[in-house]
């Protein structure tokens, strides 16, 4: 998974910024890749902003599978593993190096160097570490695994709400963590008073 390192374009600098807060797609988001998604925005700053998707499963393979290719269990240790490691979602996280995973993470896990503390009772860690401390049973309470990330370079993603293409709203762990993957587009919508049924592409900025 390798060190926690913001990619290059995006930093964690508060000062008015959306870091800690989610992203949501509007229904006439023009990119496939991120149609009816929820993002956790990571960091962002004038350089540029990172994030993780919340709410798009990765397809054909399981946390326990992942331990496992990684080398962190052993194949005959998946079915003993502790109901914390069975409960890790794994998500697609974004298009960008979607080989290499980032945890996010509840606020009760913390390793020197590697953790991000971003906002509202969630942190980000990507080294091997924390998958190591989930299988053995004492990582965080709540985690989920992401598979790549959404990246935007200076002044890409304040041009694309500029153009309508998302709402921001403050994050919900518990929406974050929610193993309800399916409904998190919807609820993360009417957490800023907005019916998806009446709620056009030609809508103005919330």
């Amino acid at each position: 998974m390798g060190s926690i390192k913001p990619p290059e374009g995006a930093r964690q600098d508060r000062g008015g910024f959306l870091d800690g807060q989610l992203l949501v797609a509007m229904p006439g988001m023009p990119d496939n890749r991120f149609a009816r998604s929820v993002i956790y925005l990571c960091a962002h700053s004038e350089e540029g902003a990172m994030g993780i998707i919340v709410n798009r499963p990765a397809r054909k393979v399981n946390f326990s599978e992942l331990l496992v290719q990684l080398e962190v269990i052993r194949p005959e240790e998946a079915i003993r593993l502790p109901a914390q490691a069975g409960s890790v979602q794994v998500l697609n996280g974004g298009p960008v190096e979607t080989g290499r995973g980032f945890v996010l993470h509840s606020n009760d896990f913390f390793i020197d160097n590697s953790t991000l503390s971003i906002d509202g009772g969630v942190s980000l860690t990507a080294t091997i570490d924390i998958l190591r401390a989930i299988a053995r049973g004492d990582g965080p309470d709540r985690a989920i695994l992401a598979l790549g990330y959404a990246g935007w370079s200076a002044g890409q993603l304040e041009a694309e709400m500029q153009d309508n293409g998302w709402l921001n709203c403050p994050a919900d762990p518990a929406l974050i963590f929610d193993p309800a993957i399916g409904s998190k587009y919807e609820r993360a919508l009417q957490q800023v008073g907005i019916d998806l049924g009446r709620l056009s592409s030609e809508s103005g900025r919330a």
